[in-house]
């Protein structure tokens, strides 16, 4: 399987090609390269040069993608457990590029939220100009697979369990869902000729909290779903999306997450600071981020 991986290197800059094979032709943005993950672990990072992965620095796959579409509902054990029926259609909202992290950079809560919360999502990376393409086409639009946390401060999305007395919500998802730092990236690209099925994938999500708190520093996990269960398929959503909204090379959807997250939970759990989270897609990778407050 060809795995890609992004990282930061500063003295040489930025690619959209690794080695004659073409990712899309996006721009990564300065200080940012991509090597090819090689059996042992390892990075190639030029031809015949290799390096342990665990010595560079994780940059995001995508980093500055020029739209993030994002699915909401679109899991079937994530409309039960809100106890709402299946959407008719796609339900979209969006990101901009001031939200994506990379692997270990922290998440920061902004002033005036205290609960944020965790979803774990399969990101589809757009390869090939996509206006109004039709569903059994659309498959050969995309470039790759990423994993992304998209963070939600469910008080300002208006979940009631995130709301004490007398409050109430936005009344959309802008702020909740596109403060910065809220969709973590995993450095990790699978291209999409080598993923044999990116609807049979699990997808799992862990809260480890922080110094203090009750099992510190024990993963505690949250999300454990399967790609399976989506409501509305790839191929749809691309349909559904490039009928109004042209997807260019380095667009992002990402796909929606499935049961488990925090604020549906008996009592609710959030995110603190000093907690880390991760997030996991099968045959993918994780991203981990550590949590903080913006005073700090």
């Amino acid at each position: 399987m060809t795995r890609l991986f992004s990282f930061y290197d500063d003295e040489r800059g930025g690619s959209g090609y690794v080695f004659g094979t073409d990712i899309g032709g996006w721009t990564l943005g300065p200080g940012i390269r991509i090597g090819r993950i090689v059996e042992d672990g390892t990075v190639e990072v030029a031809e015949g040069r290799t390096v342990p992965a665990a010595e560079l620095r994780p940059a995001p796959a995508v980093p500055r993608p020029g739209k993030i579409v994002c699915i909401g509902l679109n899991y079937r054990d994530h409309c039960a457990e809100q106890h709402v029926p299946l959407p008719d259609r796609p339900l979209l909202f969006a990101k901009f590029a001031n939200a994506i992290v990379a692997d270990g950079e922290p998440i920061v809560r902004p002033a005036g939220t205290r609960a944020l919360d965790l979803e774990v999502e399969l990101g589809v990376v757009i390869g090939r100009r996509a206006a109004r393409v039709a569903a059994s086409e659309a498959m050969g639009h995309v470039a790759g697979y990423v994993v992304c946390n998209d963070v939600t401060a469910r008080d300002w999305q208006g979940n009631k369990a995130a709301l004490g007395p007398g409050e109430h919500g936005d009344g959309q998802w802008l702020r909740a869902k596109g403060s910065d730092t809220f969709l973590p990236m995993g450095p990790v690209i699978v291209l999409a000729d080598e993923l044999a099925d990116p609807h049979a994938l699990r997808l799992r999500s862990w809260r480890i909290p922080g110094p203090g708190r009750p099992a510190a520093g024990v993963p505690q996990p949250m999300q454990d779903g399967t790609t399976a269960d989506l409501v509305f398929r790839i191929p749809e959503l691309i349909a559904f999306v490039s009928a109004v909204i042209a997807l260019e090379p380095g667009d992002l959807i990402s796909t929606g997450t499935p049961a488990g997250v925090g604020v549906f939970r008996d009592p609710p759990v959030f995110l603190e600071p000093g907690d880390r989270v991760r997030v996991e897609v099968e045959g993918i990778g994780t991203v981990e981020n550590p949590v903080v407050d913006a005073s700090a």
